[in-house]
């Protein structure tokens, strides 16, 4: 180890001790779970982003590639009170510092989490201490920040892949990648009889010759306003009329596809423990979530409705149209980090969406499911 810091582009800087890994720029922002480090680290939505968790002993448990949610790992750094570090157990420690990610430790991470929530999120960098710490970290950033804006396109597949699902005579499911995780796929492949990912930078022509019943929209990193030719792919496809199901970045393009506006969140929505009101399946649980976007409410179409609510802030946690045969959620419902009840909006959308889109005629209506909340 040798002495490093956490410098944020505003100018506080957070000392700690550096272990191997370059110096590396990004977004800094906080994660609140208790476990799941190996999780995060591999979840494309974290692409160009710094790790802050909360909790203080990371490393804990080791590590396993089963639990990855990707290939690869996206974080640009990770920051903690303390990594386990022992002669026992340093797997986690050793798998980031393979992938050359920089690990900063010995951080008073409550200093760094309290300066997030107050002013919000900004670019940083992890870099050794030393005088001139400041000024290196801000060139670093000043040299990031004016790479490609979409970061959707730095994460997902390039060409079409074809999965063989769990379900005989289930649906075929595309799924639409701005940065998928693996437990999206796992949870579709259990109730389809196949599921095509497709680069979301594909035509509408490419996805029309699969022919799928559902489309799945995926998580992603970054802003979705730069996210322009995915929002136009998705205006496409509601055009086209098959039933569409958002995660996400994909509940936010959903969103600016059918015409409402997103904005930035002071510092997000980070960790497993967010609570939701969901009104869809009139229920309130425990959901995960990664974004730093929210959608306006008030920018929403007539026929849309807000489906889900975050409890926290009241943010629009996600949206349903009768009409336009699309659902959305601003969170995980793959994780399930508790109770599991939010992984049942896959079986809505196959039971639902797509089974009645199949059976009625196009002109046909029927009344919301939205109904009450039970608490």
């Amino acid at each position: 180890m040798k002495p490093g810091c956490l410098v944020l582009e505003t100018g506080e800087i957070f000392k700690g001790f550096l272990f191997s890994g370059s110096a590396q720029v990004g977004e800094a922002v906080f994660n609140t779970s208790h476990t799941g480090y190996e999780e995060i680290a591999t979840d494309p939505s974290y692409y160009n982003q710094i790790l802050v968790m909360t909790a203080p002993l990371q490393g804990n448990y080791g590590a396993h590639s089963d639990f990855w949610q990707s290939d690869h790992f996206w974080i640009k750094g990770f920051v903690c009170l303390e990594m386990q570090n022992s002669l026992r157990d340093k797997e986690w420690l050793e798998k980031l510092n393979s992938h050359n990610i920089p690990v900063l430790s010995s951080v008073e991470t409550r200093q760094v989490v309290l300066r997030l929530r107050k002013k919000g999120v900004v670019w940083s960098a992890i870099v050794p201490l030393s005088k001139d710490s400041f000024h290196q970290a801000l060139s670093l950033i000043q040299k990031e920040k004016a790479q490609p804006k979409d970061w959707t396109q730095a994460v997902c597949i390039k060409s079409f892949k074809e999965f063989k699902g769990q379900k005989r005579k289930g649906p075929r499911l595309a799924l639409i990648d701005f940065g998928y995780k693996k437990n999206i796929l796992n949870e579709m492949l259990k109730r389809a009889e196949l599921v095509g990912v497709f680069p979301s930078a594909d035509s509408l022509r490419e996805i029309k010759d699969w022919d799928p019943e559902g489309i799945v929209l995926s998580n992603g990193p970054g802003d979705p306003k730069d996210v322009v030719d995915g929002t136009k792919l998705v205006q496409k496809l509601l055009t086209w009329k098959r039933p569409l199901f958002g995660i996400c970045m994909g509940h936010q393009v959903l969103s600016q596809a059918l015409g409402a506006e997103t904005y930035k969140l002071k510092f997000g929505h980070r960790g497993s423990n967010h609570p939701i009101e969901d009104r869809l399946l009139n229920k309130i649980y425990i959901s995960a979530q990664n974004h730093g976007y929210a959608v306006v409410a008030n920018s929403l179409p007539k026929d849309v409705e807000v489906s889900h609510v975050n409890l926290n802030d009241k943010t629009v946690a996600g949206i349903f149209s009768e009409k336009k045969n699309c659902l959305s959620v601003q969170f995980h419902p793959e994780n399930h980090p508790g109770p599991r009840e939010a992984v049942q909006l896959f079986d809505f959308f196959v039971d639902n969406l797509i089974a009645k889109s199949q059976s009625a005629p196009s002109s046909s209506k029927s009344s919301s499911h939205l109904g009450r909340t039970r608490r």
